[in-house]
C-alpha cells in the first residue's frame, strides 16, 4: 500500500492548472495551422491567425489564453493500492484555490447557483473519481469555460432514431449555436448509459488527444462523418463564416437500456485546456 501526501495532490493540481490556462499543447496548435491553411475564409483566416497568435503571446508572457478561466472539472484516476493521506477532495480544491489565488486568474465560480455569491477562490472543483489497477493517482484537470458548456446539452433520444438522429442533434445543437461557444470547437459525444452517465463520457470524450483514432471502428465513421459535416455548416471560426468550425469530434459511448438512446453533446472551445499527471 502506498502512502500519498495531500501536499503532493495539492501542489500538482496547482502546476497543472497554472499550466493548462496558458498552454495548448504543440498537436493542438498544429491542427489550428493546419485548418488555418485549409480554411477559405478571409475573416476566417484572419481568426484562427490571431487564435494562433493569442497563443504564442500566452506561452511567452505566462498569462491566460482567455478571460474565461472557467470552472475546474478534474477527473482522477486511483489506484486500488493508493492509501490517501487525508480528504481528496480537498486536497484538491487547495490546489485550485492556490492556482486561481496566486496565478491571478479569474474567479467563476458561485457558492450557489441562485444567490449567485462569488467564492473568491473558484472552488469547488467538479471532481470524478474512478477505482483502478496500481499504486499510483493519475489527475486530469480541465479549466472549462463558461461559453462552449452553455451551448452543450443532453437528449433522451429513442432507439428508432439512430445514427442519423444523433447526427441531426449534434449538427443542430452546432448550428444553432453560432459563434457562442467560441469554434473553431472539439465536439465531444456521449452515446448511451443513461442521462447522466451520458454526459459524463461527452466530458471525458473532449479530452481526448486531439490526433487519436477511435479503436471502435463503428464510433470512428461517426466521428469523421460528423466533422465533415460539421465543417459544412458555414459557421466558420467565431461564427464568422468558414469551413473551420470543428477541429475535432471525439465520441465514446456505454451500454444502455434497451428503451433508450441518451446522448450528450459537450462543447469545447478553441481554448480546449487540459493537462494530466500522474502521481
Amino acid at each position: 500500500m502506498r502512502v500519498i501526501k495531500s501536499a503532493t495532490i495539492t501542489e500538482k493540481v496547482k502546476e497543472i492548472l497554472l499550466e493548462a490556462n496558458i498552454d495548448l499543447g504543440k498537436p493542438f496548435i498544429e491542427r489550428i495551422k493546419e485548418a488555418l491553411e485549409a480554411e477559405k475564409s478571409t475573416l476566417g483566416k484572419s481568426v484562427l491567425s490571431q487564435i494562433i497568435d493569442n497563443s504564442e503571446i500566452a506561452q511567452k508572457r505566462r498569462i491566460p489564453l482567455c478571460q474565461d478561466t472557467g470552472i475546474v472539472v478534474v477527473f482522477v484516476e486511483l489506484g486500488y493500492d493508493v492509501r490517501l493521506e487525508d480528504d481528496l477532495y480537498e486536497a484538491i480544491n487547495e490546489g485550485v484555490r492556490q492556482a486561481y489565488t496566486e496565478g491571478y486568474l479569474r474567479k467563476s465560480v458561485v457558492s450557489h447557483p441562485l444567490q449567485r455569491i462569488n467564492t473568491q477562490d473558484n472552488t469547488p472543483a467538479i471532481v470524478h473519481v474512478d477505482l483502478v489497477k496500481g499504486d499510483k493517482i493519475k489527475i486530469t484537470v480541465a479549466p472549462k469555460g463558461g461559453g462552449s458548456e452553455n451551448m452543450s446539452l443532453v437528449k433522451m433520444l429513442i432507439p428508432a432514431d439512430g445514427v442519423e438522429g444523433i447526427k441531426k442533434l449534434v449538427l443542430d445543437t452546432i448550428f444553432h449555436a453560432e459563434g457562442k461557444p467560441c469554434p473553431p470547437l472539439v465536439v465531444g459525444v456521449g452515446i448511451g448509459g443513461n442521462l447522466e452517465k451520458s454526459a459524463i463520457l461527452a466530458k471525458k470524450a473532449i479530452l481526448r488527444d486531439i490526433d487519436d483514432s477511435n479503436p471502435d471502428p463503428i464510433l470512428a465513421k461517426l466521428e469523421a462523418e460528423l466533422l465533415t459535416e460539421i465543417n459544412e455548416l458555414g459557421v466558420g471560426p467565431m461564427g464568422f463564416g468558414g469551413i473551420t468550425t470543428a477541429l475535432a469530434v471525439k465520441v465514446l459511448s456505454y451500454p444502455c437500456h434497451i428503451a433508450s438512446l441518451p446522448v450528450a453533446i459537450n462543447l469545447q472551445c478553441h481554448a480546449s485546456r487540459h493537462k494530466s499527471v500522474i502521481i
